[in-house]
């Protein structure tokens, strides 16, 4: 057989010479097609001798072709006595075919396309309503019936099924190949090419309904659309009865019915006198209550007609085609909803305040936005340095959105939250039984970012055995679940961040050497807030908004010097604080308008600056001091400043009191 599987073309499954179809139209839909090929020249008249031959006397012998030149196909009039029309203008010349083009010839109507499937080949153009096809006879009584069965025999008995075990060997098969098609139209191959081998049909053929327009009867045959054919002779593909595929629909059972050969419908286009279809099989393809299209097989071999073994088989082929085509517009369907969904929630993030992403028109700010742009274009990984507070995970994720891998996850973790048995379970995961408590096998932070995107903060609070097997990872080793013995191998962009020395950790061996050049591949700057004050009525404005949408205050904005004192104070905290302070006053204003006695300001700017700490004053002489005394130093003043609070003093510090446990540790060991 000749293969008419529509995804030729438009599935990107093309040959090096695609074939086109012509197709008539009977003022519904397309029905019977044509085969072109780029090699062969198609002569069309009324003539036996043409390659597609036309029953109207309007219609000269000879009358026009259709072939392929210069990389595209054309329309030429044979010097015909009534004339060749395209789209209802009279063709004088080489004429050139695009996909949904209508010839005209007498009465008749042709189609021109590439695909059977293409979007274009819903109606061709340039057609009214009431313009018919010369289909004489569409709607003549059905030929004689032999055999209608809903069911095919060998489903049935144990002892039928072991009768017929060859076939349901090959049906076992056909499920296998169908399972597999990712297409309508390679169902349809698929589907095609089983009926070839298993049959002694001529011509074999899959009409289905339009997704979501199919009729609410399912009885209309003209909303069925040629999805494939085959020929084993070459032959056009011309529907059956209207009254047959009708009594098919409407009973839900297959048909196999013979002396056909008198059906005008069927000879409609006479391919050199030699189609006379004697035998014609009409099967629905039905999934529970629906029927989702039809198969047509017919042959006009009168020693070796179609039978009821054709039927049984037909029948089968029809049911798993209705289960495939079933689960494939399923999964379109989902697939659709999905992208519409994330259409939706990419809108939805775009309205969001601050949803742009980093606020800001400072040139840090414009710097930080261009070294953004460029990073997120690769694949490297990165480390975010800045003072807390500074924004260090939305940079993060502006670069995970702009990257190629905006549609992964995006996994965060903050390494100075845990100790280091649990920092190591979350990051790698454990397996069931691993330790105690461990009930159930935990996914870590590495698999959950696969495909996407993971974010470290405080990355430089590790200790010394998970930057050994963190390393590891980001040399592109497998890593093992805690209690596991499976190599497991991710995909993952990781991006950490810090406000820490991690020079000074290298020198005093806190922080292994290798692991910082691993992370220092690209490295970005946070700004602190001080350095972008300009920046400060923005950030403020941006808050105010998200607060007011989640408390309902209402609150329009800042008065003048509301703003000049939110700029002249030391944000020690950085943009958090800010964003903790209008939040704040948001909650405790009672005016439409913020005013400068309304700012919920920290007292604790006003103890101690970044410029000026607590432990170094301009008299002091220099001593011989390491580092790590000098951090000592400043750590117990601060707690002998703030009473022995260690969240006092934490966030005089600018760290978490988590940090501060940790190096006070360190620092005493």
């Amino acid at each position: 057989m000749q293969s008419g599987a529509a995804d030729k073309t438009s599935t990107g499954q093309t040959g090096p010479d695609p074939d086109a179809f012509l197709l008539t139209w009977d003022g519904g839909t397309w029905r019977d097609a044509v085969r072109l090929k780029r090699q062969l020249v198609t002569t069309i008249g009324r003539s036996t001798n043409n390659r597609l031959v036309l029953q109207d006397e309007a219609a000269s012998r000879n009358h026009c072709e259709v072939f392929f030149a210069d990389s595209e196909w054309k329309l030429r009039d044979l010097k015909s006595r009534n004339g060749t029309l395209l789209n209802g203008l009279k063709v004088t010349a080489d004429e050139q075919l695009t996909p949904g083009d209508v010839i005209s010839i007498g009465a008749c109507r042709l189609a021109f396309c590439l695909s059977l499937d293409e979007p274009a080949a819903a109606r061709p153009r340039n057609l009214p309503d009431n313009d018919l096809a010369t289909l004489p006879g569409r709607d003549t009584p059905p030929p004689s019936i032999l055999h209608s069965a809903a069911r095919p025999q060998f489903a049935g008995s144990a002892s039928q099924l072991t009768a017929y075990a060859s076939v349901l060997s090959r049906l076992y098969q056909l499920g296998l190949d169908l399972g597999s098609a990712g297409t309508r139209s390679e169902l349809a191959d698929v589907v095609l090419a089983s009926l070839e081998r298993e049959t002694v049909a001529m011509i074999a053929a899959v009409l289905v309904f339009i997704p979501d327009q199919r009729s609410t009867a399912q009885t209309s045959t003209s909303e069925l659309q040629l999805l494939g054919y085959r020929s084993r002779t070459d032959l056009p593909y011309r529907r059956v009865s209207d009254n047959l595929s009708r009594r098919v629909l409407q009973s839900g059972e297959a048909i196999l019915a013979r002396d056909v050969a008198d059906d005008r419908q069927l000879s409609m286009f006479d391919s050199l006198g030699e189609m006379k279809a004697l035998s014609v099989i009409c099967a629905p393809i039905r999934a529970a209550e629906h029927t989702l299209g039809l198969i047509h097989l017919y042959s006009s071999n009168p020693e070796n007609p179609l039978d009821r073994g054709d039927l049984d088989f037909c029948l089968a082929v029809a049911g798993q085609m209705a289960v495939a085509l079933s689960n494939l517009q399923q999964r379109e369907s989902l697939a659709t909803g999905l992208a519409r969904a994330r259409s939706a929630n990419d809108l939805l993030r775009s309205q969001l305040p601050g949803a742009g992403g980093l606020v800001g028109q400072t040139p840090a700010m414009i710097s930080l936005r261009e070294q953004i742009a460029l990073i997120a274009e690769t694949d490297a990984i990165v480390l975010i340095r800045g003072e807390s507070g500074c924004g260090k995970e939305l940079i993060a994720r502006s670069i995970h959105d702009r990257s190629s891998r905006r549609d992964g996850p995006f996994v965060c973790l903050n390494c100075a939250a845990l100790n280091e048995s649990l920092l190591e379970s979350e990051l790698f995961g454990h397996e069931k039984g691993a330790f105690t408590g461990a009930s159930d096998r935990r996914i870590g932070r590495f698999e959950q970012a696969d495909g996407g995107t993971l974010f470290l903060d405080e990355v430089g609070e590790m200790s010394s055995a998970i930057q050994a097997k963190f390393l590891r990872i980001l040399e592109g080793h497998p890593f093992e679940r805690i209690g596991g013995r499976r190599p497991v191998q991710v995909n993952v962009r990781v991006l950490a961040a810090t406000n820490r020395d991690l020079e000074a950790a290298v020198d005093d061996g806190s922080f292994r050497s290798d692991l910082y050049f691993r992370l220092q591949v690209a490295e970005i700057t946070a700004p602190p807030l001080r350095e972008r004050k300009a920046d400060i009525p923005l950030l403020a404005a941006e808050f105010l908004q998200r607060c007011v949408l989640k408390t309902g205050r209402r609150i329009t904005g800042f008065t003048d010097e509301a703003l000049l004192r939110l700029q002249e104070h030391v944000w020690r905290g950085n943009v958090r604080e800010l964003q903790n302070t209008i939040e704040r006053t948001v909650i405790l204003c009672r005016n439409e308008i913020i005013r400068e006695v309304d700012l919920q300001l920290s007292p604790f700017a006003r103890k101690q600056t970044p410029e000026t700490p607590a432990t170094v004053t301009a008299g002091d002489a220099w001593q011989q001091q390491s580092l790590a005394d000098v951090e000592l130093t400043h750590i117990l003043k601060t707690l002998e400043h703030t009473g022995g609070n260690k969240s006092r003093a934490a966030q005089i510090l600018g760290i978490e009191r988590s940090t501060l446990d940790r190096r006070l540790k360190r620092l005493n060991e």
